[in-house]
């Protein structure tokens, strides 16, 4: 059988929730989860999350299919849909399921005042999303009167809490982004202009949801009601400099293969598909049973760290769809069977991403079928 396998560690899960509870003790938690747990499989999170000793208020998920997976596992929290709903059938789910829907955009306005035109007899839960400068999803502040007014003349609808996005809390850490800081003020500042504009009712029967992963660690003062941590909850930094170590995070995910070949090469030999690295010297290298068909980035040039039975070597060549290339000129004593982690404790994977050019939330989410999980 094929080793290749991420071993997924819950207690790391339930300690991370266990600090962010810390740096937030007021606030309720809505785990965000979409993208099957960040790569760590939806139900098992949901599950783990929800039975902790301080469980999570709520889920985030970005689409109904998984709402209905979370309640599936007979789990109550609030479920929010963070996409929010796209068509009339989803009417149907946030009743029938209790969920919640994000409200970001006009068209859905329309669908509102056709689904009213059926006479619902049950409530439509709503946070709506202010767009203070992501331009993804929201509302323009200048028009939350005009939405909210819409909204208030539809009887069944429930707005429970405004909400907005950080575009660059994420870039706030250990070197002090000045711009970074800068630009999340100017959203804080715009988001409390529209609530103020908004009548006393309004601002007292609402709450407030502004503080993503990297706000929680860094801007205290927006937790609010709800904070909606994402990567941090498995251990993964925000901050390209930093690692999720360096946060006090323990990291969920460590993947690993093993060695199913050794051989030794010499100067001016190529290695890989278009032999993309060439051997300066005589060296030892090993190919590991992991690959981009296991979710490994094919875009990690020669030089990306792996650890070989605990000892830190490197890549060389290009990442093939089943295969990986390693010089073992630093762990001269491995072999045909040893372990190569090429992320987890002790390999932090914000490291291999840094190599690669991308994130580790890519590397985490990307982790293809193939690839065995094990519990511990």
């Amino acid at each position: 059988m094929r080793y290749t396998r991420a071993q997924l560690d819950l207690t790391a899960l339930s300690d991370n929730l266990s600090r962010i509870r810390a740096h937030a003790a007021q606030a309720k938690v809505l785990a965000v989860v979409k993208a099957d747990g960040y790569g760590h499989g939806l139900e098992r999170v949901a599950s783990a999350l929800a039975n902790h000793a301080q469980a999570v208020e709520g889920f985030g998920v970005a689409s109904f299919d998984d709402a209905l997976r979370i309640r599936a596992l007979g789990l109550q929290q609030e479920i929010v849909v963070l996409g929010g709903f796209d068509e009339l059938g989803d009417f149907a789910a946030i009743a029938e399921h209790n969920l919640i829907s994000v409200i970001h955009h006009e068209h859905q306005l329309e669908l509102l005042a056709r689904f009213a035109q059926t006479q619902p007899t049950h409530r439509v839960r709503l946070w709506l999303k202010v767009d203070t400068g992501m331009r993804r999803l929201g509302f323009y502040p200048d028009q939350l009167d005009s939405v909210l007014a819409k909204l208030q003349a539809l009887t069944f609808c429930q707005v429970e809490l405004l909400c907005t996005h950080f575009a660059r809390a994420d870039e706030l850490g250990v070197d002090a982004n000045a711009d970074a800081l800068a630009r999340c003020v100017q959203q804080i500042n715009l988001f409390s202009q529209a609530l103020g504009s908004l009548p006393n009712e309004i601002r007292e029967q609402c709450a407030r949801s502004l503080a993503n992963s990297g706000a929680v660690l860094n801007l205290p003062h927006v937790h609010a009601q709800w904070i909606r941590p994402g990567g941090i909850l498995y251990g993964l930094s925000t901050h390209h400099s930093q690692t999720g170590l360096d946060l006090g995070l323990r990291p969920m995910m460590r993947l690993c293969a093993r060695l199913i070949s050794c051989k030794t090469i010499h100067a001016g030999d190529h290695v890989g598909y278009g032999n993309g690295y060439t051997a300066e010297r005589t060296l030892r290298i090993g190919i590991a049973a992991i690959g981009y068909g296991d979710g490994y980035p094919r875009h990690a040039p020669s030089g990306t760290p792996v650890l070989v039975d605990g000892i830190r070597c490197a890549t060389v060549g290009r990442v093939s769809m089943d295969l990986l290339a390693i010089d073992l000129s630093a762990a001269p004593a491995a072999d045909i069977g040893s372990e190569v982690e090429l992320w987890g404790p002790n390999l932090p994977v914000e490291d291999v991403a840094r190599a690669a050019g991308t994130i580790s939330y890519e590397l985490t989410c990307g982790v293809t079928k193939r690839v065995l999980i094990q519990e511990q």
